[in-house]
């Protein structure tokens, strides 16, 4: 894909779609995310810049961008078409992101924490991509339209000190048959950004539309947002959402 402005300039925002705008040519790592929670507070663009890899701006929706608490089920995590790893594939995972753009016109996600039960999967994202990947003690509690996700890091410490945890709880609500453009822009994200080498790259993915579903959030103990080094949200969630989850394939970086 070239930049049509030819170094003119920052290309043009892609569109926010509720699908893929682009096929995968080539599959590098399959896995479903399941019993999806999604958290999310504005913030002014200005406070988050400098956290983004080099070549990337926040993207912003009506004048503001987001921090995104995201608690999920990781299932059956495989590579290049092989059966997804029974064990080691299966996991709580829990991450703190923000939303970028690239100077392509490229929307993402920037992950600034990940915590996840698995040590091996741990590793493996932190000395092979050099993803910021924390051990945790975790779990995953559903019953009935009720779900409670809890983490407590165990390693890296933040600073030290320890004591980075999420707990939270969901009441999940009807389905939404038409999302609004502020929860297409918070879940249709079709890439991941990354400086693993000090190069930023883009790691596209693709996967069913999201079902999403309202919900209400019945509690929250949190200090990951802060860990990651944002400021801790003065104001409660501006949007609180749910999804069964969705199988997800990611291709090549670019």
């Amino acid at each position: 894909m070239s930049d049509p402005h030819d170094g003119a300039g920052p290309a043009p925002v892609e569109p926010v779609t509720p699908e893929p705008p682009n096929p995968l040519r080539r599959t590098l790592l399959h896995q479903s995310w399941l019993d999806v929670a999604f958290v999310h507070w504005a913030l002014a663009p200005e406070s988050v810049g400098g956290l983004l890899p080099r070549g990337l701006r926040p993207d912003v929706y009506e004048g503001a961008t987001y921090v995104g608490l995201i608690a999920l089920r990781m299932h059956r995590v495989g590579w290049f078409g092989l059966p997804g790893v029974p064990y080691f594939g299966n996991f709580p995972e829990t991450n703190v992101r923000l939303y970028s753009v690239d100077e392509r016109g490229r929307r993402g996600v920037v992950f600034r924490s990940f915590e996840a039960s698995r040590l091996l999967p741990v590793l493996i994202a932190n000395l092979g991509f050099r993803l910021p990947y924390m051990w945790a003690e975790m779990s995953v509690r559903r019953e009935g339209d009720g779900v409670e996700y809890a983490t407590r890091r165990r390693w890296p410490r933040a600073g030290g000190s320890g004591g980075a945890h999420a707990r939270l709880g969901l009441r999940i609500g009807e389905r939404i048959a038409q999302p609004s453009g502020l929860e297409d822009f918070l879940t249709a994200r079709w890439g991941m950004h990354s400086d693993p080498y000090g190069r930023t790259l883009y790691l596209p993915n693709a996967h069913p539309r999201w079902r999403l579903h309202r919900a209400e959030l019945l509690h929250l103990d949190e200090n990951l947002i802060t860990a990651a080094g944002l400021p801790s949200p003065a104001a409660p969630p501006v949007s609180v959402l749910f999804s069964p989850g969705v199988p997800v394939r990611f291709g090549t970086p670019a």
